[in-house]
């Protein structure tokens, strides 16, 4: 006895156990099974996926406190910071997919608040500057115009804005 029991997946409309597999492919991402089935209870078609288990990674909090990492806080900062500009969700969830696997790939069990954020800006630098300057504006806590000017000069590749 391996202590695990396999469990069959069910029918969403009949709840019957036996199905067949029509087709199987990977997904988009290419990090999942994409598997379309039938079931030979009721006849009707249905799509599942499978997804290799991620072992869990927690976010360090600059108060020391751990949190466990949730992609979809990554995607809603670059959504914030990307609000009223015309930037394809596509680039957006590609950039979440490229932040997670790095911090998959980078980080043992934990990972600083502040790696996320630098992944964050390096990805919004090349997506959007607008975007970039509005995140960096926040993340990292400008409190004078001065502060504006210094990332815009660095954005944009000038020596000085004057004011």
């Amino acid at each position: 006895m391996l202590g695990w029991s396999l469990k069959k997946v069910r029918c969403p409309f009949c709840g019957y156990v036996d199905q067949r597999v029509l087709d199987s492919r990977p997904s988009l991402e290419g990090d999942s099974v994409r598997r379309r089935r039938e079931c030979t209870g009721c006849g009707r078609r249905f799509t599942t996926f499978e997804k290799a288990e991620r072992p869990r990674l927690f976010v360090v909090k600059r108060d020391r406190s751990r949190e466990e990492f949730d992609r979809d806080k990554v995607m809603n900062s670059l959504l914030l910071a990307c609000r009223k500009r015309r930037i394809p969700i596509e680039d957006l969830r590609a950039a979440v997919q490229r932040i997670e696997r790095d911090l998959f790939i980078e980080a043992d069990e934990e990972v600083p608040t502040q790696a996320i954020g630098e992944r964050v800006l390096r990805e919004l630098r090349r997506i959007d500057q607008v975007a970039y300057v509005r995140f960096a504006s926040v993340y990292r806590d400008f409190e004078t115009l001065d502060d504006f000017i210094g990332i815009v000069n660095d954005v944009s590749g000038r020596a000085t804005i004057a004011v």
